[in-house]
Formats: C-alpha cells, sequence, structure tokens
C-alpha cells in the first residue's frame, strides 16, 4: 500500500483521482448572511 495503490488516499492523491476516501471540496460560491431583526414596539 502505498502511491502506486489505488484505493488509499496517497494513491489518489498521486492519480489524481477522487472516490470514497479523498472526497472532492465542494467550494462555498455565496455565503448566507441574514439579519435577523425584531420589531420593538413602543
Amino acid at each position: 500500500m502505498g502511491r502506486g495503490d489505488k484505493r488509499t488516499r496517497k494513491g489518489k492523491i498521486f492519480l489524481g483521482s477522487y472516490g470514497k476516501v479523498r472526497p472532492r471540496k465542494k467550494p462555498n460560491t455565496y455565503k448566507t448572511t441574514e439579519k435577523k431583526t425584531e420589531n420593538k414596539e413602543s
């Protein structure tokens, strides 16, 4: 097991593939910014 093994993380990095061991990171395209507004009645 090592760089030549497809089933290990190191092997996937070496071969440039993805899978269960090395998942792709999902890019965060937008940020959810919700402003909380409180209704104050006086």
